[in-house]
Formats: structure tokens, C-alpha cells, sequence
């Protein structure tokens, strides 16, 4: 975990946002199982219902990043409660992949949850990754949750060694798959959301040479697998244009920013320089905010809430 300040990653310390106006946060607890989807859908209809009145609100939440079918939960929201609130969001966790506590309130800290908080009057947040899409396609045939079983009725680990060494010359093993991977995302194409791609980033190997990822990947998904030397230099102007599009970018003001973890992997040493591109094109006045496990949301504030990887998540942020 690490924490944004301006144009530069901080190991310590803690970002305080104030919330002017609002209910108190909402944690949700033990929703990682599909039982739990209706109970944690109508908790958060209630806590939305209680507290939105007739105007304008956004949704903020905060999942355990393992929590293996945050898509549904999303899916789920939006069929109770469709555009009456602006849905971000993004994922906290730890970069092991190990189930560990990373959600609190002022009594609770916990695993496998959810953290809401309804910002009144709030413009919401627009989501960018800046990846292109290359025109090969592949198909998932065989997916659970967030693991793809099978690619093209094989063994999805075999299918993705095939094309990485077909297209980029790099040898895949179990060793050193997550040091490329990070690099090599999958795309999931989707066709109902004006050709949005949302990037999968694979962060661990099944015993079956099952894929892993942060993310839910439906059977039968369109994929591609990406480069992620697209996507630098594309987001930053993305995200201040979809910002300045809506007429919510206030120059000069605050912006929030989650950084993709997975995306600082592949950006390296390069992170500076990105989050310096953000702060140019947004003209914020100041910037912060913390490394995600993946993100919610989308280009416009107004869209259907759908969940990224390797993405940058802007907000703008009351400066009082």
C-alpha cells in the first residue's frame, strides 16, 4: 500500500478527506459467497433509501479486493437503485493476494467485505486505463468467479504461454508469471458499454494451471490480451477530458486520485511522470489519494458501475 501525494508514491502516513455532509459509512460484512448477494444488496438499498432524499448523491465504496464476485454485487446495486446514485469505488488489500482484515469502522476491522459511504451533492468520478485493443480475440469457455479455467476449450494458462510467446517472445512459467502478467493483462470486450474494454490483470496460477484474477471474468467472455506500453501516456489527457466533458472539473480545485497497484508494477519508475501528466491536465490545485486493487466506475460519472483494473480513478474533491 502506498499513498498519493502530488506527483509522488508515500510509504507512510494517511490521506484525511473530509466529508462535509453525509451518513455514516456503511460496512458490510461476509459477502464473498453468492448467498450473501441479496443480503448485502438490500443493506446498501436501505442504507441509500435512508439517506439520499431528492438530490444528487454518489456512492463511494471500498471492497476487499478478494472478494471474488464484486461485479455482482455492482450488478446488483444497480438493479435496485439504478441512477439514483453515482457509483465509484475502488479495492483495498495487500499485493500477496492473502486474506487479511483491511476494512474498518470504528468497531469492526474485517476481510471479505464491503465499505459504503453516500456523498450527498457529490458529482461522482470518472475512471480511465488508456489501453488499446488488439484485434486478436480469444474466448473464455470456462471461468468461476475471478478465474478463467479454460481459454478456446483449453487450459487457460497454455493458451496464454502460446500467445506470449508468439507475439512478445517471452516464456511464461509458473515462476515468473506474475512478473509478466502484470504487463499482459486480459481485456474483457464489452459490447453493451459503447465498446468499453475493462482490464483483467492476472495475479496468480490455480493448481490446474487455472488464471487467476482481481476481477470477475464471466464464461464466455470475449478477451484480449493486452499491452500495457499502450495505455502509458493515453490516461492522463482521457481522464481530464471525460472530467472536463461533464463540467465538473473545477480548475484549480482538488482532485482525489487512486492509482492502480497493478498499474504502478508495469509504469515503474515511470509513476512520477503519469501522475505529474494528471495533475497538468486536470490543472488541480492539489492532489492525493492511495493505490487500488482494482476500481470502480466509469469514463463518465453518469455510467453504469462496472469494475477496472489498471485504471486511474479521478475525484473531484469540495475543497470546503
Amino acid at each position: 500500500p502506498q499513498l498519493v501525494d502530488a506527483s509522488a508514491l508515500r510509504d507512510s502516513g494517511a490521506v484525511l478527506l473530509r466529508v462535509a455532509t453525509g451518513p455514516p459509512p456503511l460496512l458490510l460484512e461476509d459477502i464473498a459467497t453468492a448467498d450473501a448477494v441479496d443480503r448485502a444488496c438490500a443493506d446498501a438499498v436501505a442504507y441509500v433509501e435512508a439517506n439520499v432524499g431528492n438530490g444528487d448523491a454518489a456512492l463511494f465504496s471500498i471492497f476487499d479486493a478478494l472478494v471474488p464476485n464484486i461485479a455482482t454485487h455492482l450488478d446488483s446495486w444497480y438493479l435496485k437503485l439504478a441512477d439514483r446514485v453515482r457509483y465509484f469505488g475502488v479495492n483495498a488489500g495487500n499485493e500477496r493476494f492473502v486474506s487479511e482484515p483491511c476494512l474498518f469502522d470504528a468497531d469492526r476491522f474485517v476481510a471479505n467485505g464491503a465499505l459504503l459511504q453516500l456523498l450527498p451533492g457529490h458529482p461522482g468520478a470518472c475512471v480511465e486505463h488508456g489501453y488499446s485493443v488488439p484485434e486478436h480475440t480469444i474466448t473464455a469457455t470456462a471461468a468461476s468467479g475471478n478465474t478463467i479455467v479454460q481459454i478456446d476449450w483449453r487450459p487457460a494458462l497454455d493458451v496464454y504461454r502460446e500467445i506470449m510467446q508468439d507475439q512478445y517472445g517471452i516464456a511464461i512459467n509458473r515462476e515468473n508469471f506474475y512478473e509478466h502478467a502484470v504487463h499482459f493483462p486480459f481485456g474483457i470486450l464489452l459490447l453493451r458499454a459503447r465498446g468499453e474494454v475493462l482490464v483483467r490483470i492476472p495475479v496468480a496460477l490455480g493448481e490446474n494451471d487455472e488464471i487467476i484474477c482481481v476481477g470477475e471474468i464471466r464464461p464466455n467472455s470475449l478477451l484480449a490480451l493486452l499491452d500495457a506500453r499502450t495505455a502509458t501516456g493515453r490516461a492522463a489527457p482521457l481522464l481530464a477530458d471525460n472530467l472536463a466533458e461533464l463540467g465538473r472539473a473545477e480548475p484549480g480545485g482538488d482532485l482525489v486520485l487512486f492509482y492502480c497497484a497493478g498499474r504502478r508494477l508495469h509504469v515503474g519508475e515511470g509513476v512520477g511522470e503519469e501522475l505529474s501528466a494528471v495533475l497538468r491536465e486536470t490543472a488541480a490545485r492539489q492532489m492525493a489519494g492511495a493505490l487500488s486493487l482494482g476500481e470502480i466506475g466509469g469514463p463518465s460519472s453518469d455510467d453504469y458501475p462496472l469494475f477496472h483494473n489498471a485504471s486511474l480513478v479521478g475525484v473531484q474533491w469540495p475543497s470546503r
